[in-house]
């Protein structure tokens, strides 16, 4: 059985960073694609980056790319979102999914909130 898991979201200030993980347990790691999304209150749900099982990695923007870097760590199953620059439109829950032949595989989401 598949599970999804994210942390290290929270409350931080404008500026700072701060690095999401998203841990894969179960098999079928290494072919399965992991991706980041996130929905801000009030707006829709949008996919933010995603790395392929080779460790490719793909950005949905170019600002993005600018303040973001996704990496996999396949010996542990996870993935890390590191967010730099953080403003307070990067305030949103935070989903992590993982995606292969065998399925797709939802986190429940961590909150980050960006404030002073």
């Amino acid at each position: 059985q598949v599970q999804v898991s994210e942390s290290g979201g929270g409350l931080v200030q404008p500026g700072k960073s701060l690095k999401l993980s998203c841990a894969y347990t179960g098999s079928n790691f290494d072919t399965t694609s992991m991706w980041w999304y996130r929905q801000a209150p009030r707006k829709q749900r949008e996919w933010v980056a995603f790395i392929e099982n080779g460790g490719a990695v793909t950005y949905n923007d170019d600002s993005m790319k600018g303040r973001f870097t996704l990496s996999r760590d396949n010996a542990k199953q996870t993935v890390y979102l590191q967010i730099n620059s953080l403003k307070p439109e990067d305030t949103a829950v935070w989903t992590c999914l993982g995606l292969n032949a065998q399925g797709s595989y939802w986190g429940q989401g961590t909150q980050v909130t960006v404030s002073s």
